[in-house]
C-alpha cells in the first residue's frame, strides 16, 4: 500500500522538488499553497507522472484553523498520513523603517513571522500526530528550519525569523521525545543557502560575496536537500534518530563566522 506524504509550502522551492521527489518514490502527495495555486498545479501535474495520486491543499499555514481544516481534508481523502513535512515559511514580508533596530519593529510583523515560522509547525503536527497514534501509524514528521536558527543577520528583519526557527529546533527536540513511544519521528533539517527561484531577490554579487564565505564554497541546490527528506521519511533507515535537526549548509554553521551573514539584502 503507498503511503501518503503531505508537504507544506510545496508550490515552489525546496517544497516542491520534494513532492516531486516522494511521487518518484511511489508516495501519494499533498500539495499545499497559500498564494501560488498556479505553482501547486504544475507540482500536482508532475506528481502525478509518476503514478502519485495527489491533491492540492490551499492554506495560509499560520493559522490554526485553516491547518486543522487541511490536516482534516488530507485525512479524508486519502485515509491517513504516514509523512508530514513542514516546510512552509520564510521572511519575505520585510516591514518599512529604520534597520538594525528591534524597537522600531512592528508587533505585527513579530506575530506573523512566529506564526508563520514556528507556530504552523506545532497547529499540523498536532492533528497530523493525533490521526497517527489514533490509527497506529509509525509516521515521521519533519520540520524544516534553517542555517538561521544558529546564525543570524544582525539586521532586525531576520530577528523573528531567527527566533522562530530557533523555536523550531526546540519544538523537533521536545516533540520527538514524547511522540517516540508511539513509533514515531520526529527530526528536521536547516538548509543553508540553497539556490532556487526564491534567491533570485538578491543581487548576484551578494550571492557571490556570500558563497565564498561557505566553507564548502558556494550554496547548495534542492538535491542537496531533499535526499535527507527521504531518508527521514524511511523508518527503516531513520528509526533511531529522534529529535535531531541536520544541519544541510556547507559548514557555514559550524564554521563560527558569522561575518557572511552581515551585509543588506
Amino acid at each position: 500500500m503507498k503511503k501518503n506524504v503531505l508537504i507544506t509550502g510545496s508550490s515552489h522551492g525546496i517544497g516542491a522538488a520534494a513532492a516531486i521527489a516522494f511521487a518518484k518514490e511511489g508516495y501519494n502527495v499533498g500539495v499545499t499553497a497559500n498564494k501560488n495555486p498556479e505553482g501547486a498545479e504544475k507540482v500536482a501535474a508532475e506528481c502525478e507522472k509518476y503514478g502519485a495520486k495527489t491533491k492540492i491543499f490551499v492554506c495560509d499555514v499560520s493559522k490554526h484553523d485553516a491547518c486543522k481544516k487541511m490536516i482534516d481534508d488530507f485525512i479524508e481523502y486519502f485515509g491517513h498520513i504516514d509523512v508530514l513535512i513542514n516546510n512552509a515559511g520564510g521572511a519575505l514580508q520585510i516591514p518599512d523603517g529604520p534597520k538594525g533596530r528591534f524597537v522600531d519593529m512592528p508587533m505585527e510583523y513579530w506575530d506573523s513571522q512566529i506564526a508563520l515560522n514556528l507556530s504552523s509547525a506545532a497547529y499540523t503536527s498536532r492533528y497530523a500526530a493525533e490521526d497517527m497514534i489514533k490509527k497506529g501509524i509509525k509516521g515521521s514528521i519533519i520540520n524544516v528550519s534553517s542555517i538561521h536558527s544558529e546564525v543570524t543577520w544582525v539586521h532586525r528583519r531576520m530577528l523573528p525569523y531567527s527566533a522562530g526557527k530557533g523555536g523550531l529546533n526546540m519544538f523537533t527536540k521536545a516533540l520527538g521525545v514524547e511522540l517516540i513511544k508511539y513509533g514515531i519521528n520526529v527530526n528536521g533539517i536547516a538548509p543553508g543557502l540553497v539556490f532556487t527561484k526564491l534567491a533570485e531577490r538578491y543581487s548576484e554579487a551578494d550571492l557571490a560575496s556570500f558563497s565564498r564565505k561557505i566553507p564548502y564554497g558556494t550554496g547548495g541546490t534542492v538535491d542537496d536537500i531533499v535526499p535527507m527528506m527521504l531518508f527521514l521519511a524511511d523508518k527503516e533507515k531513520s528509526k533511531f534518530i529522534v529529535g535531531q535537526t541536520i544541519f544541510i549548509d556547507g559548514g557555514q554553521s559550524v564554521d563560527g563566522s558569522i561575518e557572511s551573514m552581515n551585509f543588506e539584502f
